[in-house]
């Protein structure tokens, strides 16, 4: 029996998945969330990340979807991923491009099986090219991009993020590419090739760098936690923790009021956007000095009452245990059976009539392939045949090739 849905924004939406690591299964956690019918095609044996697999990661990057194990390293695996493919919407994978085309689910030939296909792809730096099938990761993204060049403070050498940020854009670059692409069939009935990167996903991110040096040959340099054009926008020392802030030019004066420095709103090196520009380092620090006298509490509440976009600098536990978020209730309980009950972080949008809720944990290798293959119309002596010859595997069978 199919797993209830967690959402009916995306009822009737098949989705394949054939991805691994980071950003292809955030790319098709977006449509899993949403109610599509994700199906997970796994390897048969003993997968590398079997033991990761009651890990927190991958159940936020695998929830809502269900398990089934295919082989595709021979010819019937394939011949049942076409039967698949004939009644699918959407394939997702994250292959290197060579590994793609040497198994036989490049772009041209799913359109043969099937016209209306999406084949949403996402590689390191692109299906083509030079570096083309140039192993890549997050990290090494991070540093051609350009990113790690302006992370960081200045002199202390370029800084990576503390996340996965390459892997997250392109995954959900690539989930928007392939929502897209569903609203452009609905006029043309036909399918198309989604392809995004994690370099083209990072650079993007770079945003206003990006559009400066296109633009005016400007080469961004690292800043820290200033902004590059807006002062004063930063992160600065109260006598118990830290405040961040970030003003428009037209909030200098109130701000002078809240940090107690009303002479400083008139000094021609501060009173102009331009003159605060100039004198970057001397601003910086007259408020740095000006706020290190108020703690943390009275400072936000000093630059609240002047209406300064403001805001202290938490920890994990801390922002969860903010008012605010606790109150966007931004925490989907699940259960499964191998770990009980726990949290995940909810979606970062919301839909008013079609919300994502009542989310289900990943389920064991292989336990839903014989329903899935009833579902694409394989018969119960097909799928018998089928799992004696190891071409597809259930949950028994891959427990016991784990033992």
């Amino acid at each position: 029996m199919v797993q209830p849905a967690p959402s009916t924004a995306l009822k009737g939406l098949t989705v394949l998945d054939m991805t691994q690591a980071r950003a292809g299964p955030i790319c098709v956690r977006q449509l899993a969330d949403w109610g599509a019918n994700v199906i997970k095609i796994e390897r048969p044996g003993n997968p590398p990340d079997w033991a990761g697999r009651y890990e927190a990661d991958f159940q936020s990057k695998h929830r809502n979807k269900r398990s089934m194990v295919l082989d595709l390293t021979g010819a019937p695996g394939r011949k049942v991923l076409d039967r698949m493919v004939e009644q699918a919407d959407v394939v997702v994978e994250n292959f290197r491009p060579r590994v793609k085309d040497k198994l036989g689910f490049d772009y041209e030939s799913l359109k043969k099986v099937n016209p209306r296909i999406i084949l949403g792809s996402v590689s390191a730096f692109g299906q083509d090219g030079p570096y083309r099938d140039r192993p890549g990761l997050d990290q090494i993204v991070q540093g051609m991009s350009g990113f790690m060049s302006v992370t960081g403070e200045p002199g202390r050498g370029p800084i990576r993020a503390g996340i996965a940020i390459a892997d997250v854009a392109a995954g959900l670059f690539c989930a928007i590419g392939i929502l897209t692409a569903l609203y452009e069939r609905e006029r043309s009935g036909q399918g198309q090739w989604v392809q995004t990167s994690l370099m083209e996903a990072l650079l993007s991110m770079m945003d206003i760098h990006a559009a400066r040096y296109l633009v005016n040959g400007i080469v961004p340099k690292q800043v820290g936690n200033e902004h590059p054009t807006g002062v004063p926008t930063n992160t600065y020392k109260t006598s118990d923790g830290y405040v961040s802030i970030s003003i428009m030019p037209r909030m200098w004066p109130d701000l002078c009021r809240a940090i107690e420095r009303e002479d400083a709103a008139d000094d021609p090196r501060f009173d102009t956007r331009e003159a605060r520009r100039a004198h970057r380092e001397e601003c910086n620090g007259m408020i740095a000095e000006a706020m290190a006298r108020f703690s943390t509490e009275e400072m936000l509440q000093r630059l609240e009452a002047s209406d300064i976009p403001s805001g202290p600098v938490f920890t994990m536990d801390q922002t969860f245990d903010d008012p605010q978020v606790r109150h966007l209730d931004l925490a989907q309980e699940l259960h499964s059976p191998s770990m009980g009950d726990f949290k995940l972080l909810t979606q970062a949008f919301r839909l008013s009539r079609t919300p994502t809720e009542n989310w289900t944990a990943i389920p064991e290798y292989g336990e839903n392939t014989e329903e899935v293959l009833a579902e694409f119309g394989f018969s119960a002596e097909e799928i018998a045949t089928m799992m004696r010859d190891g071409v597809v595997a259930g949950r028994e069978e891959q427990g016991a090739a784990a033992e």
